[in-house]
């Protein structure tokens, strides 16, 4: 994979449009959870050490290409003022146009810009070429460190780089590196897969073909019983999940690890009485919220012999304590193992913050989709454009 690195080229007063995803959420207008703002400032550090004039762009929610006043941008750079102490942190209304040329022309150090929401305007998400030659025209290069948005073929994302040299930021280089050990792994590789959604074919595929074992935990289970004769009870499933799963049983039945018990309840509530039960005693009156002790017992026995582990989506649903036993001690197994251990998707991160373990894992992606359409081997429009980029560009910069 060929892109222009932020560490091997000159960038010493050059002026910069960064590209970083603080889509982050907003309560009483404030920023609720700052970890992808503080994920990107090692590129930000590192570009305003280099003597760089620093344009901040980046999308919130979805506006639908109007302006929506509840998604400006104010608490983010209220937030990013906050982590910055020593740089001043300049808003700017609008991320295109006449006014905000001529403000980003009387920049004054340690000025950094963050532009208005790029969603805005439709453009954006139409990856219009106008919309973004209008951005690239603020700046002389661009860098891409959104690498959660990267599987969005978006102006500011993709098309942006057929006008500036395009740079792949810090934490783009860093998800890039530890999600490739996930596909080309030390062995023994373990593959630990659950979640609510059942509509991780081509991840469980790529599983298959990657793992020496795949792990399967959450609602991920049940399609998997169920294609085998198993009642699941009102467990969430769904006829095109069994059938789907039927063929991958067929063709990889021992490299397949399910659970061999449940902690179920009778109703989906926070209060229910809970019990364990085997995979196969699962009544129909029941829900199936958490993996039991004996499948922790089991899962932790593969772990134990993995060199590389993968993790992607919650083993229960740990937002309620009574059934996240399984998604917090198997965390905290993973962490404290020597083996590289990574994480992708975004529930799963929010589950290993939540219970405070997200600094014992080798890598917590910062990107939900575009973790797993990176796992899945699918090549994700962001990095494909700065590979683009380097290809038409490399000349200038030998």
């Amino acid at each position: 994979m060929a892109l222009f690195s932020l560490r091997e080229y000159p960038l010493a007063g050059k002026i910069v449009l960064l590209r970083v995803d603080f889509n982050v959420p907003l309560e009483n207008g404030n920023v609720a959870d700052n970890n992808r703002i503080k994920a990107t400032l090692p590129t930000i550090h590192h570009l305003v050490e280099q003597g760089c004039t620093v344009i901040l762009l980046t999308h919130l929610g979805k506006p639908g290409g109007k302006v929506v006043s509840s998604l400006r941008l104010d608490p983010v750079a209220t937030e990013l003022q906050q982590l910055l102490p020593d740089s001043q942190i300049i808003k700017l209304n609008d991320c295109i146009g006449k006014d905000i040329q001529d403000r980003i022309k009387k920049k004054k150090p340690p000025e950094i810009f963050l532009l208005e929401n790029l969603r805005f305007y439709a453009q954006e998400e139409q990856n219009n070429p106008i919309f973004a030659h209008a951005l690239a025209s603020l700046a002389e290069m661009y860098v891409n460190d959104a690498f959660a948005v990267s599987h969005r073929q978006h102006a500011s994302v993709d098309t942006i780089t057929r006008f500036l040299p395009a740079f792949a930021g810090l934490l783009m280089e860093k998800e890039i590196t530890y999600l490739s050990k996930a596909l080309h792994p030390e062995r023994p590789s373990i593959w630990l897969m659950g979640g609510a959604k059942l509509d991780k074919v081509d991840l469980l595929q790529q599983a298959l073909r990657k793992a020496d074992n795949v792990l399967i935990g959450g609602a991920l289970a049940f399609p998997f019983l169920k294609a085998q004769g198993i009642p699941v009870g009102l467990s969430k499933c769904s006829s095109q999940s069994v059938e789907i799963v039927q063929k991958l049983l067929q063709h990889h039945p021992k490299k397949i690890i399910l659970p061999v018990d449940f902690v179920v309840a009778e109703s989906f509530s926070s209060r229910a009485s809970a019990q364990v039960v085997t995979y196969n005693r699962i009544q129909h009156q029941q829900i199936a919220l958490d993996l039991g002790p004996e499948t922790i017992k089991l899962f932790k026995r593969y772990l134990r012999k993995g060199q590389t582990i993968v993790w992607n989506g919650p083993l229960g649903y740990f937002e309620w304590v009574k059934f996240s036993q399984a998604t917090k001690e198997i965390g905290r197994f993973i962490g404290s193992l020597t083996a590289t251990s990574i994480v992708g998707g975004g529930e799963t991160a929010e589950a290993m913050r939540k219970f405070h373990l997200d600094h014992t894992f080798t890598h917590l992606s910062t990107g939900g989709g575009a973790a797993l359409e990176f796992l899945a081997g699918k090549t994700l429009p962001g990095i494909a454009a700065l590979e683009r980029s380097y290809k038409k560009f490399r000349k200038i910069y030998r």
